[in-house]
């Protein structure tokens, strides 16, 4: 019964996402963090969104990326930090080039519910508000720069 009402309201499970716990790089050089979701769901579907939370700081919306021509970096955040997927890995990516001392931080992914039209608009612009203010969105990567 249960199943039937997750299809019946077009409401489904969602993915289970993961991190590697933490990836080291370089002052100045590029790292790319990933996002895999769980196989019974497909990246080409959502949207990633990419947070990142600095000691002793709230978690900060980054981007959200769905496609090249769908996509939003968050206010005042530097193209050096961009958005990829790669459909064959079931996997989205943040990379940010020539990193920074401050870009030591843990960084978050989440996803977005598959919807479409107006409605898919709206819930993106909430999940980029209401995360921020939630805390922990999903698995973390640390980033720890030597």
């Amino acid at each position: 019964l249960l199943g039937l009402l997750l299809h019946r309201t077009g409401c489904s499970p969602q993915p289970v996402l993961s991190q590697p716990p933490s990836v080291a790089s370089f002052l100045g050089a590029t790292v790319r963090l990933a996002c895999t979701l769980s196989s019974d769901h497909d990246v080409n579907l959502h949207s990633i969104y990419w947070y990142q939370q600095r000691p002793g700081h709230r978690p900060r919306f980054l981007l959200r990326y769905f496609s090249p021509s769908d996509k939003r970096q968050g206010h005042k955040v530097p193209p050096r930090f961009s958005g990829s997927k790669d459909l064959a890995k079931n996997t989205g990516y943040l990379s940010i080039a020539e990193l920074q001392a401050e870009d030591e931080a843990v960084y978050f992914c989440a996803v977005g519910t598959p919807v479409m039209g107006r409605r898919r608009k709206i819930q993106r612009e909430r999940a980029e508000r209401e995360l921020a203010t939630l805390g922990s969105p999903g698995p973390r990567a640390t980033l720890p720069l030597h």
